[in-house]
């Protein structure tokens, strides 16, 4: 390529971005101005690596810096590395060869990013495995050279990125200055695939909010992104018609940006609701469509075929075909279409992957004529999605994996349902509950994993930040850990935000299916904590120390919308939850007023506790009365939900005790 030269770079003055922090249920997270120590203790990476281990002390990041590269160093991880460094105030910057490392290079820190196999970086890895893994990366950090020696490996290109990804995060504050945590990584991912799939009913995302998950991807180290909008009328009911040119040029920017990131741009058709199987010109059509896309650069496809009527035809040409409808016939026409894209598009098309499908059966482990057809005649490289045991499953087991992969003939490929907020038992909800009752081990029966998310974007970075932990890692993923830490990456590192995140995301815990019952409780720690007020209050325990720990909780709901909506956070999510913020700052201030009304009749002012129940039901009516508005969900404009379930009932437990309890005695 001949780009490659010494370079020069002098850094600005930029934000400092904190490394994200293991935290427990109020963590300690540090501000950018007050960020995480240097210490003994190896720094919490996201997603959870493989191997990380201590190997000496710290290294300080020094006022310059050499950057080693050569033609091999992927271009992304370059300009992130110098990014990285930027913000960390380093002064100057200078890119050199493996050739052309100055005679001083000692007395600053040097980082060299390229392949596993080059040989100054093999020699600077030492010891530290090298994962013969696609994707896979070593780092090691070595104070024993000079003023400190930086190594990051990449099998491959995505490899060089995800371990300048790494090094983001072990980037720790000394003082007034920055260090690197002395650590060695030999990290590769657990599944090939993972991400989210835009999949969702309702108001799709914008173009500038496709651009920003993009680099959320990059950071979480998830390399897939299907553009399957329900409500984008080109990808389904006008999918026979080319894209307009402004939305064309507007994917042909979102291919780019996800490039950049290392994340695939899988480009999604759903014909299934009108297409007349056995048309040759539907099918050229089809293929005009993703021809459309390839030209700017996707080279992953898919051909969802889910939520349609598989028993009945959309043309006689397909009775004719493939006989009258049923299972049976309509398997053999879709695997007939895709057996054809598979092998006339995508394995004439330099770089394309294998083509992706959603089956008419998606959501079940029951063998039937539509399945059979599919495993014995369906070409094998064809990737087939699954959304587990139901549209949105309780749990997904290893076992259950196995069951469907048999069913279909290969490893499926999980399109999760999770945050995604489109069907009715999710109305008026945000879904910040973690990404949780996924076994450990489905790495091994799985060829990945996608989050269907919710219409907020910014808000479903909560769940789709642990997806991406789970696939990286599964056997690692640990739900308790992973969700302060992307509360504290939401917050830029500020502890104080990350805290109210952290309140805030528990009263929006529901994780609703289908049925009657969530998979997942709703405010399980405002729960807790109200459980074991209820205790101290009737079983003769110390009412006054129980009130005050109540009403300081209560008083940090009242106060969390605040604290988030302070500047720390990312703005994009304080916009997703505009609403549901403004009504948890009602909803904690009437807690408080409750929880001061029981502390008014327990001290035997039955006056002031009436006063006090009066102005918290204000507070609630004024709550129940807010509405989602302007809606980006199908279930329009409803009240946005609150702890429901748990700071309701107590609210009105506790109104009725503050009216009806003995005071204590005297």
């Amino acid at each position: 390529m001949g780009r490659r030269r010494n370079a020069t770079l002098t850094a600005g003055v930029c934000f400092a971005f904190a490394s994200s922090l293991a935290l427990q249920t109020l963590p300690a997270v540090a501000a950018p101005e007050e960020a995480p120590r240097a210490s003994d203790t190896t720094p919490p990476v996201s997603p959870t690596p493989q191997n990380l281990s201590r190997a000496g002390d710290d290294v300080p990041v020094t006022g310059k810096v050499y950057v080693v590269a050569d033609d091999g160093t992927d271009a992304a991880a370059e300009d992130r590395l110098i990014r990285e460094l930027r913000e960390r105030k380093v002064r100057k910057i200078e890119v050199v060869t493996p050739e052309n490392v100055p005679d001083d290079a000692d007395r600053h820190l040097t980082v060299r990013l390229g392949a596993v196999d080059r040989a100054d970086i093999a020699q600077a890895l030492g010891d530290t495995e090298v994962p013969d893994a696609s994707e896979g990366y070593a780092l090691r950090v070595d104070g024993k050279q000079g003023a400190g020696d930086v190594a990051l490996a990449g099998k491959d290109a995505p490899g060089q990125y995800y371990a300048v990804q790494t090094l983001r995060q072990l980037l720790i504050r000394s003082g007034a200055r920055w260090k690197v945590a002395g650590v060695q990584v030999s990290d590769h991912p657990s599944m090939p695939l993972r991400g989210t799939i835009e999949g969702f009913y309702g108001q799709p995302w914008t173009h500038e909010e496709r651009l920003d998950q993009m680099d959320f991807y990059g950071d979480v180290k998830a390399n897939t992104y299907i553009y399957a909008p329900k409500d984008d009328p080109y990808h389904r009911g006008k999918w026979r018609e080319p894209y307009p040119e402004d939305k064309l040029a507007e994917l042909g920017e979102l291919v780019d940006r996800a490039t950049a990131n290392h994340v695939r741009f899988t480009f999604a058709v759903s014909p299934g609701e009108s297409i007349c199987y056995s048309d040759a010109e539907d099918r050229k059509l089809l293929k005009d469509k993703l021809q459309a896309l390839y030209d700017l650069g996707t080279r992953a496809f898919s051909i969802p075929l889910d939520d349609i009527d598989y028993t009945s035809w959309n043309c006689d040409g397909d009775r004719e075909a493939y006989g009258d409808p049923g299972q049976e016939s309509a398997a053999k026409a879709q695997v007939d279409l895709l057996n054809d894209v598979q092998s006339d598009f995508i394995a004439t098309h330099d770089g394309a992957q294998p083509l992706q499908m959603v089956p008419t059966e998606y959501g079940d482990l029951k063998d039937s004529p539509y399945k059979k057809e599919m495993r014995e005649t369906l070409d094998p490289d064809v990737v087939v999605m699954w959304t587990g045991t139901a549209v949105v499953p309780p749990e997904i087991t290893d076992e259950q994996a196995d069951q469907i992969s048999e069913l279909f003939g290969r490893k499926v490929f999980v399109w999760d349902n999770y945050p995604v907020n489109d069907f009715d038992n999710t109305s008026g909800r945000l879904l910040l509950a973690p990404y949780d009752k996924r076994e450990a081990g489905l790495s091994e029966h799985l060829s990945g994993i996608v989050a269907n998310p919710m219409n907020q974007p910014y808000a479903s970075k909560v769940a789709v930040h642990g997806a991406a932990d789970f696939a990286w890692n599964d056997q690692g993923y640990d739900a308790r850990k992973s969700r302060p830490q992307v509360m504290s990456y939401l917050a830029g590192g500020d502890r104080e935000a990350t805290e109210a995140l952290l309140v805030f995301g528990d009263l929006q815990h529901m994780a609703p299916t289908f049925g009657e019952e969530p998979w997942q409780p709703q405010a399980p720690e405002l729960d807790r904590r109200v459980g074991e007020f209820w205790k101290a209050w009737d079983e003769g325990g110390d009412r006054a120390e129980a009130l005050k720990s109540l009403r300081a909780y209560a008083k940090t709901i009242e106060q969390a919308p605040a604290t988030i909506r302070g500047g720390a956070v990312e703005k994009g999510f304080t916009v997703d939850a505009a609403p549901w913020l403004d009504a948890t700052e009602l909803w904690g201030g009437a807690m408080v007023k409750t929880v001061d009304a029981l502390s008014a009749r327990d001290s035997g002012d039955t006056e002031r506790a009436e006063q006090l129940l009066s102005e918290s039901a204000e507070l609630e009516k004024k709550a129940r009365a807010l509405l989602v508005d302007p809606p980006r969900n199908s279930w329009g404009k409803v009240m946005p939900k609150v702890g429901d379930g748990v700071l309701d009932t107590f609210l009105a437990k506790a109104a009725k005790t503050a009216r009806t309890a003995e005071p204590a005695p005297k």
